[in-house]
């Protein structure tokens, strides 16, 4: 079995208790594997997943997150098909991160063509190209924080935080092992991606 990466403090910190599940054994928060995962059921309207050995089950989004995943992925993908550069992905999917994250399931995620066997039928096998998480009042946590170091550690070459309340777009691209801030870009601002090279989308446009 793989061994899980522990998780960096600031991930630790926000451990939850198990969200209610059937009866039966189940393991500790940081034990968690994806074979422990596969053992739960399908349930409709929840979603899962396991980051550093914890069980998370994120709130459904509301209104507004939706609207703006359905906005940037809308322009995202026009960009790549024009390029034919790669594949552009929308949740609800799984991408696993061996070691740190199995599953995680991203808004979006973008995968380029020279790596399109990463895209298995039903997952991502490994660190997409980019990753983007659109904030919600119940998720906002999960994302900034344990997310983030998730993607870090595992070598996400780029990740945005789309923020509707704030009506921003946080773009961090890996120098090394740690992220750093590329940019926060908002109304009237165009969005600089080193990965999607000539991307012209105004950050504005997505929170219409």
């Amino acid at each position: 079995m793989m061994a899980v990466a522990s998780p960096p403090r600031r991930a630790a910190s926000l451990f939850p208790p198990l969200p209610p599940l059937p009866p039966g054994e189940w393991p500790a928060q940081g034990d968690w594997t994806y074979e422990d995962y596969l053992r739960l059921p399908d349930a409709p309207g929840r979603r899962y997943e396991v980051l550093f050995g914890v069980l998370y089950m994120p709130n459904t989004p509301d209104i507004a997150h939706q609207d703006v995943v359905t906005e940037l992925a809308t322009r995202l993908r026009a960009f790549v098909r024009e390029g034919h550069l790669g594949t552009l992905l929308v949740a609800p999917f799984e991408v696993r991160l061996p070691g740190v994250a199995q599953p995680v399931q991203p808004d979006a995620v973008f995968v380029r063509a020279a790596r399109r066997e990463a895209i298995r039928s039903q997952y991502v096998d490994g660190p997409p190209d980019l990753v983007v998480e659109v904030l919600s009042p119940g998720t906002a946590r999960l994302d900034c924080y344990v997310k983030f170091d998730a993607y870090e550690q595992a070598g996400v070459p780029e990740h945005w935080v789309a923020n509707p309340k704030a009506r921003t777009i946080e773009v961090y691209a890996l120098e090394g092992e740690e992220y750093a801030l590329l940019g926060e870009y908002a109304a009237g601002e165009r969005i600089q991606s080193r990965v999607l090279e000539g991307l012209d989308v105004d950050a504005g446009a997505l929170f219409a």
